[in-house]
């Protein structure tokens, strides 16, 4: 297997214009990478200059920690505006020479990047789709489908609205689960940093007080102290093993699918988490699978997509079954049943439109549906949450201040009896 090699380059594009920028590749001989880009861009190669494999890796770190992002909100203004123009009138080269502009001027630089490159692809003789072919990263595989579409009938402004509008709906969708999930975080970081701090200095502080006065401590407080010495002692070793655990955590669930399915798994049968799951996995699967559908890509490819394009393990890993057994005559409806794990309402009504040849609309009405479920979650669970917060954080804070109390109070019945024997 050829090893991935990092190259920089300056080609000279037939318009005249000169790119650069950096390549991987998979490739053993220069020869190779010159021909590849050559073939990418129908352009000249100036120079091209490989780079050793320790600077290759450090490049490649670097580019991954400050390379700029396309935000989805510039995608979507982007797809937009770029829909605008061609339904006026305006070729593709004037449309895409006006956002080049736009973007810089409005800074977006990395939108401004990305639509120069396809600017000087559609100066080479590229066509549209290939254009948005060469940016898998900024344009998702839904998007690129809705414009190969466009392109093949001529109804090309219409898909980029199209695909304006699911990026749109996308947006709010990731926005709604990050918005369900801010409150609950902020308020146990909120808990955990409290009780740290009471843990780590108040009661150290208190304890010390107690020796002193030779206080008698209850079970309930020599146990806190005892935590309280032990997490005072080791606290940057408890640090760093939470920062250990917390790290191979998030590389196992980035790396290993088996982790990411388990996590999501479990996920779905805890009783908050279950339900702002399905609400969020069922909109994205009935938007893609609507917009997919309408816009004419076949039952089995579309589901494919799907599968690449869903990062919730638990539902890709049934998209792919129910597209194994499309791809063998079992209809959807029947295939999603047997697979289990989909709501047996969003079922049902896949099944209706099926049978009625209504499917993009019943796939429409789902998404609206879930989209709709969504945000009524996201603005009423501060109130599911609350009645559990508040036992947690009241339970814990109980038990602090019994702990510290029980001591005081002795201190003071002693006091008492000392007063009253004299």
């Amino acid at each position: 297997m050829s090893n991935l090699n990092t190259y920089y380059y300056r080609v000279l594009l037939p318009h005249g214009g000169v790119r650069s920028g950096l390549l991987r590749l998979a490739v053993k001989r220069d020869l190779s990478a010159r021909m590849r880009l050559e073939s990418d861009t129908e352009g000249t190669v100036i120079s091209l200059w490989k780079f050793p494999a320790w600077l290759g890796a450090i490049s490649n770190v670097l580019l991954h920690l400050f390379r700029r992002q396309v935000r989805n909100e510039d995608l979507a203004g982007f797809l937009r505006d770029l829909g605008l123009m061609m339904r006026a009138g305006v070729p593709a080269l004037d449309a895409l020479a006006t956002l080049v502009d736009e973007s810089n001027s409005v800074g977006h630089p990395a939108m401004a990047a990305v639509a120069r490159n396809m600017l000087d692809d559609l100066n080479a003789g590229v066509g549209m789709t290939e254009a948005f072919n060469r940016h898998p990263n900024v344009f998702p595989e839904t998007v690129r489908n809705l414009i190969s579409i466009g392109d093949q009938t001529g109804t090309l402004d219409k898909m980029l609205s199209e695909a304006a509008e699911h990026v749109e709906r996308m947006i709010n969708i990731k926005r709604d689960v990050k918005t369900a999930l801010i409150y609950p975080a902020f308020v146990f970081a909120t808990i955990i940093g409290v009780a740290i701090f009471w843990i780590y200095y108040v009661v150290p502080n208190m304890a010390r007080l107690f020796k002193q006065l030779q206080a008698k401590l209850p079970p309930i407080t020599e146990g806190l102290v005892a935590f309280a010495d032990l997490l005072s002692t080791h606290l940057p070793w408890v640090l760093l093993v939470t920062a250990i655990v917390v790290s191979i955590g998030v590389i196992a669930f980035r790396r290993s699918e088996r982790f990411q399915l388990a996590t999501y798994t479990l996920m779905h049968r805890l009783p908050i988490a279950r339900t702002l799951l399905v609400s969020s996995g069922m909109a994205h699967i009935t938007e893609h699978l609507s917009i997919l559908v309408r816009a004419g890509v076949d039952m089995v490819s579309s589901l494919r997509v799907l599968g690449r394009a869903t990062k919730n393990r638990y539902y890709r890993t049934r998209l792919i079954h129910v597209a194994e057994s499309v791809s063998r005559g079992e209809s959807m409806s029947s295939s999603m049943r047997r697979v289990g794990g989909f709501p047996a309402m969003a079922v049902r009504m896949i099944s209706v439109g099926e049978e009625s040849g209504s499917l993009d609309q019943q796939l429409s009405h789902l998404a609206a549906d879930y989209r709709k479920r969504l945000e009524v979650l996201v603005k009423s669970l501060a109130e599911i949450l609350k009645p559990l917060i508040i036992l947690i954080a009241g339970g814990l804070f109980l038990f602090l201040i019994v702990a510290l109390l029980l001591p005081v109070y002795d201190l003071v019945r002693q006091s008492v009896n000392q007063s009253m024997g004299r």
